[in-house]
């Protein structure tokens, strides 16, 4: 089984290691084509990924820093300037004047985010006090939080691959995430959600597929487009590659976008469930299949080096 997955394996003490010297050698004599993913720009500062890490990265390398709500260049801005809706961001946690989400990294691991709401600053401080004395959060993560207006609508993460080889950014399909504790939590009657004590966490756990309604589709598609050309007028190349806006639809039917995947999108549930690459290409496209499509292509065409940074 593991022969249809993977065909050479390196293990490494930790990640991080990844950019030394002779791990990059021995990548670079593999002649391997690196595909950057969460884990990744987790473990290996951005810095070492734009200046030290001399491996040939599937996609747009200066990109990868724009998921961090904080850096100078982010998400935000991105988003802002492709003219696509975002949450109202609340400056100052003393503002809150509405239902907020608060995102904020989690203590014990750094690929988590370590989610909370509050309706006013007493409530906002109420609970990160709680969280900071159970360890879930630090005090010092706390400062940098993102406050966010809370949408409410229902959630979809929208999965988009960038071909410079076409031109086209691809609508690959839905997917919707699996949260504990939180999913299992709210489907329980609301008298015994009150009577239980749980500190409600939202840790990504798995996937679900999802669809559209059809009107609905101009929209996804319109928004895919205007974030592969704001990313163009930024970088002078698009995303290349997978990305993904997630987001909600509210009741009246507008999208909007809280979070970007500027890399794979870890949505492994597209490979066996989505219709929309089905349309496109036959036969159902996951996002690793569809990489595999383009550095092929790539190879053939002699145009390789227009997919790697």
């Amino acid at each position: 089984m593991t022969r249809r997955i993977v065909d050479d394996i390196i293990i490494l003490e930790e990640f991080a290691s990844i950019t030394t010297e002779p791990v990059q050698k021995e990548l670079r004599e593999r002649q391997v084509v690196f595909v950057p993913h969460r884990a990744f720009t987790t473990y290996v500062d951005y810095a070492s990924i734009e200046d030290e890490f001399t491996v040939p990265l599937f996609g747009n390398r200066g990109l990868l820093r724009v998921e961090e709500r904080t850096s100078e260049r982010n998400q935000y801005q991105l988003l802002q300037r492709a003219g696509i809706r975002t949450p109202k961001r609340i400056s100052s946690p003393r503002e809150i004047d509405r239902p907020v989400i608060v995102k904020v990294q989690e203590a014990g691991r750094k690929t988590e985010r370590a989610f909370f709401t509050a309706n006013s600053y007493s409530e906002f401080k109420k609970t990160s006090e709680r969280k900071i004395k159970e360890g879930l959060i630090r005090s010092e993560d706390l400062e940098g939080a993102v406050i966010e207006e809370l949408v409410v609508g229902t959630l979809f993460n929208f999965n988009y691959f960038y071909s410079p080889l076409t031109g086209e950014a691809e609508f690959l399909g839905i997917d919707r995430r699996l949260q504990t504790n939180l999913n299992d939590f709210v489907s329980l009657p609301a008298r015994q959600q009150l009577e239980m004590d749980v500190e409600i966490q939202n840790v990504e756990i798995g996937h679900t597929p999802a669809t559209i309604r059809e009107s609905m589709l101009e929209k996804v598609l319109d928004i895919g487009e205007k974030f592969v050309k704001a990313v163009k007028g930024d970088y002078g190349i698009g995303p290349i590659g997978p990305f993904a806006l997630q987001g909600a639809v509210t009741v009246g039917l507008d999208i909007v976008i809280f979070d970007v995947s500027p890399r794979v999108p870890g949505s492994p549930i597209l490979a066996t469930t989505s219709p929309y690459s089905k349309y496109y290409f036959g036969h159902v496209v996951g996002t690793g299949r569809r990489i595999a499509m383009e550095i092929k292509n790539g190879i053939k065409t002699r145009r390789l080096s227009e997919l790697v940074t």
